[in-house]
């Protein structure tokens, strides 16, 4: 497709769908998962708040005093200055993932633009075809920087060693994936990929931007199948860091602006000064790194029991739709639940049904995806009601004509 027309069908979606750039003019303080877009309230499945963190009181409360102390903004670059918020949460977090070392930046874009180029080297950056966008973004700059780039696939373990073994060993080698998949919600077999990485040498660069906050360590202290602590799918699974760097967010379940590496001391000090973010970006505003101390502190408080309620949410909506018989890669239970159209034409028709049952959800249309994936993704976070729940479960039965049933199910694309 010509880029005016990827123009003029995404003017269309935005002029008839409602789903995309739309101004959200207030969320209900009451319900706070019901938004206001114009005249018309819908209940909110579209947001990644998953621990509901972003409207927890003790949570919101808490920027007043650390902004009283610190101002709104920190002027230095963390290289010229770190305010003592930053080690804190350092760590505390060091100590909840039970990894090596932290390092904290602000957003994991900045991360993968700047970490992995440094990471790859001159070497071969093997960048995993599902992994998300920034992922393929960032190994895209490290072959701009004279790294050699190579696309594998989660399912062909055997192709990914026999690229590992063919690929200079005198040089880097950086193996990149998800944890949990943004789209399909699902785990892509990270213990097999990374016992091939320790075996090859290689090392493995993992980003977990949905899981850290939601899935954990398992534990008899656990509510729920996504373990205990959401200290991610490494602890999650048993694994252990060696040959291994964790990256994640806290813009997803801790609702704030700031993420992190799990890594090695010795790794942590040379990015201070090889990847540009811990000099050059803009810091995390300070309202970020109170939410985040406060959020580590609900997390150990009231953690389980949040955790818990998010996955009998969920699973009260993956339930209704197996029993509806239509097809998701939802195979985890995990709080993001794809549901693909019958046929990519009908995806204005189930757009004008949701927004007219006051269902806000992620909108999946071509070209924003391939056609044969259009469709739509539901993300349930701790903060919806039960009530919202049943309303989101009665629209998906309105709507199981249009949605693929489960026996033509595909797993989601890039």
């Amino acid at each position: 497709m010509a880029r005016h027309e990827v123009w003029a069908e995404l003017a269309r979606l935005k002029d008839t769908t409602r789903f995309y750039d739309a101004v959200i003019e207030e969320q209900d303080r009451k319900e706070p998962r019901r938004i206001r877009i114009g005249d018309h309230w819908l209940s909110d499945f579209a947001s990644c708040n998953y621990l509901g963190f972003d409207v927890d009181p003790e949570i919101m409360a808490a920027p007043a005093e650390l902004i009283a102390k610190w101002g709104t903004h920190p002027s230095w670059s963390r290289l010229l200055g770190n305010p003592k918020p930053y080690l804190d949460i350092e760590d505390q977090l060091t100590d909840l993932l039970q990894a090596p070392d932290t390092l904290v930046l602000p957003t994991i874009t900045h991360i993968h633009m700047t970490v992995i180029p440094v990471l790859a080297g001159k070497g071969t950056v093997f960048c995993e075809a599902q992994a998300h966008r920034t992922i393929y973004d960032g190994s895209s700059v490290a072959r701009g920087n004279g790294a050699t780039l190579h696309r594998w696939r989660a399912t062909d373990l055997g192709g990914l060693a026999i690229a590992l073994r063919k690929a200079p060993k005198d040089l880097p080698r950086l193996v990149c994936m998800d944890g949990i998949n943004s789209m399909s919600g699902n785990e892509p077999g990270l213990a097999a990929i990374a016992d091939i990485c320790r075996a090859e040498g290689a090392l493995l660069y993992v980003d977990d931007a949905h899981g850290f906050g939601v899935i954990g360590e398992r534990s008899e202290a656990e509510t729920s199948p996504y373990g205990a602590l959401g200290n991610s799918i490494v602890r999650h699974l048993g694994e252990s860091y060696e040959g291994l760097v964790l990256v994640g967010g806290f813009s997803k379940a801790y609702s704030s602006l700031l993420a992190f590496l799990a890594l090695p001391t010795q790794m942590k000090e040379y990015l201070k000064f090889a990847a540009a973010p811990y000099l050059y970006s803009g810091p995390s505003p300070t309202a970020s790194l109170a939410t985040v101390l406060a959020g580590l502190k609900v997390n150990r408080e009231r953690g389980e029991e949040i955790r818990g309620r998010l996955w009998h949410k969920t699973a009260r909506v993956i339930d209704h739709v197996r029993k509806l018989g239509l097809s998701t890669p939802n195979v985890s239970g995990f709080p993001i639940i794809e549901l693909p159209a019958r046929e990519p034409s009908d995806i204005d028709a189930i757009a004008t049904i949701l927004w007219e049952r006051g269902i806000y959800v992620t909108l999946a249309a071509y070209p924003l995806v391939p056609r044969d994936q259009a469709g739509f993704r539901i993300q349930v976070t701790a903060a919806n009601t039960d009530e919202e729940v049943e309303q989101l479960n009665a629209t998906l039965t309105e709507l199981a004509p249009m949605l693929r049933p489960a026996d033509r199910h595909r797993a989601p694309g890039i």
